[in-house]
């Protein structure tokens, strides 16, 4: 009679299981399903387009033949070359400035009062959100050929104002930097919440200066935030295109803007070139986040990362 019971209670207690293992499966199918179209959008319109590009970059124009004829000619072009060089001068000096006033911005927001923080995070992301041709547009009026600091700068005997140019390198330096500082005092805002008290108490214990507080302890634990907030200001520099079309149109040497100029061209489309100079771009950011992974991890080790 036991073995019977035994043998007739096995159905009852492998049903309920099997019930579980369904819902699951079906769980997992949902969760694939609505990953769906996310993984379309990928591939729509990120995955085909690099491969169009880097398929257009290897393609010679006049040989029409695989290769690195495009390559070639980009770096042996005076005029390719010197985008390069002023896209990422420009990238670096932004980026560097952008990041030390944002330290000083993000170590005021930390140590003000909530009331103060709250309303300075409110500026920051009014101020993130205005780039592009509104701001280019805005730069215009302030420090254009006719702008309002300008002319008051010729009245009032006040050199930079007056000789100021917009429409240069230097300008268009000015206006990166004005879009980098909101974008990087954001992203150190979080980095700061993680200082802790006792780092400060300790430090007064053991008789430590504030310099010494700041560049000894604070600064080494959040080297890891700030490299990555450095690469992404790179990065954010190294692609911004709407400004400096805005401002310079195609008067200036840029990447991004050879890069326009290649696939919207008043003549003719050159989509080998244009690959060519995109790809150089990637690669550039790809590079520059490399440097900045590693050096991040050097940054981290042995510190509790913030």
């Amino acid at each position: 009679m036991a073995e019977i019971s035994q043998t007739a209670a096995a159905p009852a207690t492998g049903e309920p299981a099997t019930a579980q293992a369904r819902p699951a499966k079906s769980r997992k199918w949902v969760g694939y399903v609505a990953f769906l179209p996310f993984l379309l959008v990928i591939v729509g319109y990120e995955l085909l387009p690099l491969a169009q590009l880097v398929l257009d970059s290897l393609i010679g124009k006049e040989s029409g033949t695989l290769g690195i004829e495009n390559f070639v000619k980009v770096f042996t072009t005076p005029l390719y070359q010197q985008s390069i060089i002023n896209s990422v001068w420009i990238s670096l000096v932004s980026a560097v400035v952008g990041i030390v006033v944002s330290f000083l911005a993000a170590r005021f927001a930390y140590e003000s009062s909530d009331r103060v923080r709250n309303a300075f995070t409110m500026v920051l992301n009014m101020m993130s959100n205005f780039s592009g041709v509104p701001l280019a547009f805005a730069f215009m009026i302030l420090m254009g050929n006719s702008g309002v600091l300008t002319i008051l700068g010729e009245q009032w005997g006040i050199p930079f104002l007056a000789d100021f140019d917009l429409y240069t390198g230097e300008g268009l330096l000015v206006l990166y930097i004005y879009f980098q500082i909101p974008l990087a005092t954001l992203l150190l805002l979080p980095a700061f919440s993680g200082i802790k008290k006792s780092w400060r108490e300790a430090a007064i214990i053991l008789q430590a200066t504030p310099l010494d507080y700041w560049f000894k302890i604070v600064i080494p634990n959040l080297m890891p935030s700030i490299l990555g907030t450095l690469s992404v200001l790179f990065s954010n520099a190294l692609a911004a295109y709407a400004t400096a079309f805005a401002v310079v149109m195609n008067n200036y040497a840029l990447l991004p803007l050879q890069i326009t100029s290649k696939f919207k061209g008043d003549v003719q489309i050159d989509a080998a070139t244009g690959g060519a100079l995109a790809v150089v771009l990637i690669i550039l950011m790809v590079v520059c986040t490399l440097i900045n992974n590693h050096f991040t991890k050097r940054a981290a080790k042995g510190r509790e990362i913030i």
